[in-house]
């Protein structure tokens, strides 16, 4: 069976991103960004996809955490969209439920008094549906708030440039949405977790197609 590993270095005169991607590990991860808040984002998305994440960025944080965030996504959907190949086998769609633990709910996850929802699908179409989090707009930031404090920049809003990037370059069809919370905190962090547990069901290999492709087209 062919291993789902990817090594993705990407170099702009913004960033230097280097991404080491096993879609079949054990949740281990390595994540240095030089945002905290962001590495913390990171490896937990890497604990609950089930996958083996190794993230270093050098990025141009004395003027804001917005490229770190969003080239980071761009390299991690690069690294999913080369480890996984020609799909052949996959599930493909993935909705945030993973029936190894029916406690988390369907399409659902919590994070203290939030609930959000992720639904995946690996089709080759880039596209990112953002829905719920409009009130916690990274415009609200003042300049010196984006560049002192990269951890409340990256909560308000940044998270959506995450989201674009790998959509972007992973070339799946996301959805996320906040169905309701208040910290902004526990906002991001539940939609990290919910694009986790959807990553890791669509991404699972399904025994009853193991040599075909999921798609009446052939292609995905």
């Amino acid at each position: 069976m062919r291993a789902r590993r990817a090594l993705i270095q990407r170099e702009t005169k913004e960033t230097e991103i280097r991404v080491k991607l096993n879609i079949d590990g054990t949740g281990e991860s390595k994540i240095h960004t030089g945002i905290g808040f962001f590495d913390h984002m990171l490896t937990l998305f890497a604990k609950h996809a089930v996958c083996d994440v190794q993230l270093t960025c050098k990025g141009d944080l004395h003027i804001d955490a917005h490229h770190t965030v969003e080239d980071s996504g761009i390299a991690l959907g690069q690294a999913f969209l080369r480890a996984l190949g020609d799909k052949k086998g996959i599930r493909r769609y993935g909705n945030g439920f993973d029936p190894r633990n029916p406690f988390t709910g369907e399409a659902y996850v919590p994070m203290d008094e939030c609930l959000a929802r992720c639904v995946i699908d690996f089709s080759g179409r880039p596209y990112l549906v953002w829905r719920g989090m409009e009130p916690l707009s990274y415009k609200t930031l003042t300049k010196s708030e984006k560049t002192q404090d990269m951890s409340s920049a990256f909560r308000f809003g940044l998270a959506r440039e995450f989201f674009q990037g790998f959509a972007n370059e992973a070339r799946c069809n996301l959805h996320l949405e906040l169905l309701y919370g208040e910290e902004p905190h526990h906002v991001v962090e539940g939609l990290f977790k919910a694009f986790a547990k959807a990553v890791d069901i669509a991404c699972q290999r399904d025994t009853r197609i193991a040599n075909r492709i999921p798609s009446t087209k052939g292609k995905l």
